[in-house]
């Protein structure tokens, strides 16, 4: 019985592709690439992204706009190859979440 109870508690504390798609939808805006302590952490793939990414320099308004800055960003953001909060794939048009 404690480990029925213990795994239904694991499977409810991963994250599901809902959730990352969710989470990818809220970051937009003034971004600075780090390599320690970001905001999330994200991998840039070519394909079955989670959000489609398009680097602007103005007006970062809306889900997958990005403006890249050095100071003073909304999210700070790590690119890693494995294990990441979300998946991008950068684009120059129609930005934004996949799902």
């Amino acid at each position: 019985m404690r480990i029925l109870t213990f795994l239904c508690l694991f499977m409810l504390a991963l994250p599901s592709a809902a959730d990352k798609c969710s989470e990818a939808k809220q970051v937009f805006g003034k971004i600075q690439i780090v390599e320690s302590f970001p905001d999330y952490k994200v991998q840039v793939v070519d394909s079955f992204p989670d959000l489609k990414v398009q680097k602007v320099t103005s007006f970062p308004d809306s889900a997958g706009k990005w403006q890249f800055v050095d100071s003073f960003p909304d999210y700070k953001v790590q690119l890693v190859d494995s294990f990441p909060d979300f998946k991008i794939q950068w684009v120059t048009s129609f930005p934004g979440p996949t799902k």
